[in-house]
């Protein structure tokens, strides 16, 4: 699914994978027992008058739906700092340019100080309220946009559609080794001979004068009308004379970036902080901060830093310590439902470099039977670790489309539930049996079968949450085991499970994570051609439901509604993955900050950010 305020940012920019990889740990914010509400009807809980601390159930757990969305709006003193911790136990990897970052730290830092050119409304459609407005063709090929006149980049120089048009040959270029290239570019005219190096330009993007850039596809998908269009300028005088092949590891990515965003950068620290600096010239007004100082905070000290005032917010809060914390003085806790889900993922294949491609081939993986990976999914109750791990803050997945698309999501489906005597069942049948008398089962031919679980480490919960899905395994005869007796830390992990194509051959069952896009297309993780499908599946008809799914009949939304009910239930039964939690997204603030937003649709107002006004 393609995928906005302090997290709008992020969002858009996932548009161009339908999902993109998030840097979450096990214990971050999560979700209660609650439904999804539709955009249009989902109801303001904040009050302009004050807070209302959210009270717990019968039961001791807690309902996202009762606290704010919003800070209280108001108006601010001008200037001051911001203290805003970046919660993980790993550095931020300092990829800071849209084009090039692959991970959730680098877009906690991006969002402060750059912006996409296009925003989306609740529906997750695209608007004409950003910096830049649209029109397009009755049939949906050709493209054009127009870029204010009053957009400038932090050095001073007009932000162009050259600077537009830079970003796709950025992306689009042989040398290029982010991971933005994919469906939603290669749907452009010439965009495959570019990339292929048979061409020096791309035939359909043509930039029309100084502000208007215009975009031809060759056969547009609905994706483009909700995400699928790279909403993000490179500052082409800043860059050129770089090759594409360095331009990653270059200075205007790793240690001065610029934006055109509220706040400039003003120094770094390599994986520690960042100290912005308000952009007096921002195109929405000028900021009321003078300030913002991020820097990264480990989980484990995170509500320290928060009561000590070290902090006056945080991106995210670890749900399990909502209870001992909700009453920090000074300190209100936003929440809303998150756009994200976890997962349990099978290794089924490895990633094919040299075409692009998945390189299926469950015959070869210790987890290939698809009768071993239901029983997997019975032994687990999800709904019980959402209550007792995450005090209602999570609440058990059904299908890989998150409520938070609630047109899109069918409930309906039956999946697995909490069942291990069915787990037992299942396996029995499938001739899973304890060969040799120690307690686990053995391969239907009499092998050995020991299956390695990869997970992420992060916060106090992460380790007893991968000792309950291994010793629930367990119980069902299944010899798993915690890869390297360890966890791994984000960027280690992603890297083993096959971020940038590489596959370790040691990992069998991973638990991840995703956040959802603000499109429903779930291709740029389940596709042939996905390198985030870390599972490494396909089949003609996942591979038929996709393109169905991006299909001319797609344009009506009742057909793709149906389409995408088909692939729901199309994953219940291959069972690549199976979706775990739903979860909620919390975050504490200073009390006494106004015009702040966790709705992930709302536009970018960090500019408006700041400390109320003294009586």
């Amino acid at each position: 699914m393609k995928n906005f305020h302090l997290r709008w940012f992020l969002l858009t920019l996932m548009s161009v994978f339908v999902f993109a990889l998030v840097a979450c740990s096990n214990d971050e914010s999560a979700s209660s027992d609650t439904q999804a509400d539709d955009p249009d009807t989902t109801e303001e809980t904040t009050e302009q008058e004050g807070y209302q601390k959210p009270q717990p159930n019968e039961d001791g757990t807690f309902n996202i739906e009762d606290f704010p969305k919003r800070a209280l709006e108001g108006e601010v003193q001008q200037g001051g700092t911001l203290n805003f911790g970046l919660v993980s136990d790993t550095p931020f990897a300092g990829l800071l340019n849209y084009n090039f970052y692959s991970g959730a730290p680098d877009a906690e830092v991006l969002k402060w100080f750059d912006e996409p050119l296009l925003w989306i409304d609740e529906k997750f459609n695209y608007t004409q309220d950003g910096p830049a407005t649209f029109e397009h063709s009755d049939d949906y090929k050709v493209w054009t946009f127009k870029i204010r006149d009053d957009l400038y980049w932090h050095d001073g120089e007009p932000v162009t559609a050259e600077d537009w048009a830079f970003s796709y040959e950025i992306i689009g270029h042989p040398d290029y080794d982010g991971v933005r290239y994919g469906s939603d570019f290669t749907i452009i005219e010439g965009m495959e001979e570019y990339h292929a190096g048979e061409a020096d330009t791309i035939s359909g993007i043509k930039v029309l004068d100084e502000k208007t850039l215009q975009i031809t596809y060759e056969k547009p998908t609905p994706s483009l009308l909700a995400g699928g269009i790279w909403p993000y300028a490179t500052p082409k005088h800043v860059f050129e004379g770089i090759d594409v092949k360095d331009m990653s590891e270059s200075d205007p990515v790793r240690k001065n970036p610029i934006g055109f965003g509220p706040f400039k950068v003003e120094s770094i620290t390599p994986g520690e902080s960042v100290v912005f600096k308000k952009n007096e010239n921002y195109w929405q007004g000028e900021p009321a901060l003078d300030e913002v100082i991020l820097r990264v905070v480990d989980p484990s000290v995170v509500a320290n830093e928060l009561a000590s005032g070290n902090l006056d917010m945080v991106d995210s809060f670890s749900t399990d310590l909502y209870k001992d914390n909700q009453d920090m003085e000074g300190i209100v806790f936003l929440g809303d439902i998150d756009n994200s889900y976890t997962y349990i993922g099978f290794k089924l294949g490895t990633w094919d470099k040299e075409n692009g491609r998945v390189d299926y081939k469950p015959e070869e993986s210790v987890v290939g039977d698809v009768n071993l990976r239901r029983a997997m999914w019975y032994a687990v109750d999800n709904d019980a670790v959402g209550k007792q791990f995450y005090d209602g803050f999570r609440w058990a997945a059904t299908t890989l489309i998150a409520p938070s698309h609630s047109y899109y999501h069918d409930d309906t489906i039956e999946v697995p539930t909490y069942d291990p005597d069915k787990a037992n069942e299942i396996l029995d049948e499938a001739g899973y049996e304890d060969v040799d008398g120690d307690g686990f089962r053995e391969n239907p031919d009499g092998s050995p079968l020991v299956i390695n679980f990869a997970s992420m480490s992060g916060g106090d919960i992460a380790e007893p949450l991968a000792n309950y899905y291994i010793q629930s395994w367990q119980a069902v005869g299944l010899n798993v085991q915690l890869l390297d007796g360890r966890l791994h830390e984000f960027n280690t992990f992603y890297d083993r499970v096959g971020n940038g194509g590489n596959d370790d051959p040691e990992v069998h069952v991973f638990m991840g994570a995703w956040s959802v896009g603000s499109d429903v297309d779930p291709a740029g993780l389940y596709g042939p051609h996905a390198m985030f499908n870390f599972p490494r599946y396909e089949s003609e008809e996942n591979n038929r439901l996709l393109e169905e799914g991006v299909s001319e009949k797609a344009f009506d939304p009742e057909y793709r509604r149906q389409v995408y009910s088909e692939w729901q239930k199309l994953m219940v039964e291959e069972i690549p993955v199976f979706p775990t939690l739903y979860r909620s997204l919390l975050v504490p603030i200073n009390e006494n900050l106004r015009n702040y937003s966790v709705v992930v649709t709302d536009p970018p107002q960090l500019h408006k950010l700041g400390f109320a006004k003294e009586d």
